[in-house]
């Protein structure tokens, strides 16, 4: 995590603990079911983002990644990944298009590898990677009233999907997900992260909160994020990345395009990402083996997301085969381990 979270959250007398992602971010049901009638701020430690910039970045990512590029707007967002020559998701990112370039939104643990790797593409295109880690944090803020906590404090609710820059090149992302609005990403300069969270805390309808209620909006709302962990495990399809709009089939070549393309139109997809249910205190680990009766002693898939569940337990993303999912019995870490319980996401799957 890094240092200035920790100076922040003192400065505005909240516990560090907040940013810790493993802490519930909600005490239980009936206090998350309150506060989000309002709005809640949290730190995004586990996020991180770099920059793409120059007269030729707009080509130089859509040449790498899985979707259109040439064709955002300014101020537009989209999902879009980083693929291996064999299809595997290296990095998924949220793209914002900006007036002077492109701002990458990743798990924070992959952005100083992912700067480089594109960094090596470069060559002698007029564009410039740059890690900003140092430099920038993330915020969430999210409820019935983010939108009016956003205006209170000076700041512009962008529409669904799309960011609005302030005039120091900083602003707030509307998170694109399936039936929900309200869902802010605040990106902000470290220096000006404390004057921000002191504007966002002075409006009655604010409370801070821990970064697990930021994650489990993710889980609830089935958007993965490729970590370490899962890295180079699956292709795009999998992670259901294709029906979140990250994925554009009519573009041109980028690596991995042939086996996703492939995936699409000519092969049979066996595995797909779903919502899942531990009532266990002992949370899973993302990249942990599941199985399945009708698989034996052979894994028939991997965590891909954790989060504490208010309730108790934790809720969890989970590729399996989709046979697994269908006979709806998987279980944690071995054929006997604990049973999960299956969830159902936003969006169809079918």
């Amino acid at each position: 995590m890094h240092s200035a979270w920790s100076h922040l959250l003192a400065s505005q007398n909240l516990a560090p603990s907040l940013a810790d992602p493993t802490l519930p971010g909600f005490s239980s049901i009936e206090e998350a079911t309150t506060r989000l009638q309002a709005a809640v701020l949290c730190p995004l430690p586990h996020l991180g983002a770099l920059h793409v910039e120059g007269e030729e970045a707009a080509a130089f990512l859509h040449n790498l990644t899985s979707n259109d590029v040439k064709k955002m707007p300014g101020g537009g967002i989209h999902w879009s990944s980083l693929n291996s020559a064999k299809g595997r998701m290296l990095a998924n990112f949220l793209v914002w298009r900006k007036d002077n370039g492109f701002t990458l939104i990743l798990a924070a643990e992959l952005v100083a590898e992912i700067a480089k790797k594109l960094s090596m593409y470069v060559l002698r295109a007029k564009v410039k990677v740059s890690d900003a880690s140092s430099t920038v944090l993330l915020s969430g803020l999210f409820g019935a009233q983010a939108s009016e906590v956003l205006s209170q404090a000076g700041l512009i609710a962008p529409a669904n999907g799309t960011g609005n820059a302030t005039s120091d090149g900083m602003g707030v992302i509307s998170i694109p997900q399936a039936g929900a609005t309200n869902r802010y990403l605040l990106v902000n300069a470290t220096e000006q992260v404390s004057g921000l969270w002191q504007k966002l805390l002075n409006t009655p309808a604010t409370h801070a909160v821990g970064t697990a209620a930021w994650i489990r909006e993710d889980v609830l709302a089935g958007i993965p994020w490729v970590t370490k962990a899962i890295q180079e495990e699956f292709i795009a399809q999998m992670l259901n990345y294709e029906l979140l709009g990250g994925v554009n089939f009519q573009k041109g070549c980028y690596p991995g395009q042939e086996i996703v393309a492939r995936t699409q139109y000519l092969g049979k997809l066996k595995k797909r990402m779903y919502l899942a249910h531990l009532d266990d205190a002992a949370a899973p680990t993302p990249g942990q083996d599941l199985y399945a009766p009708v698989f034996g002693e052979q894994s028939c898939g991997k965590v891909v997301t954790v989060c504490p569940a208010p309730q108790g337990g934790s809720d969890l993303l989970i590729v399996v085969q989709m046979s697994a999912q269908e006979a709806g019995e998987i279980h944690l870490g071995s054929a006997a381990g604990l049973r999960l319980t299956l969830g159902a996401l936003p969006y169809s799957i079918d």
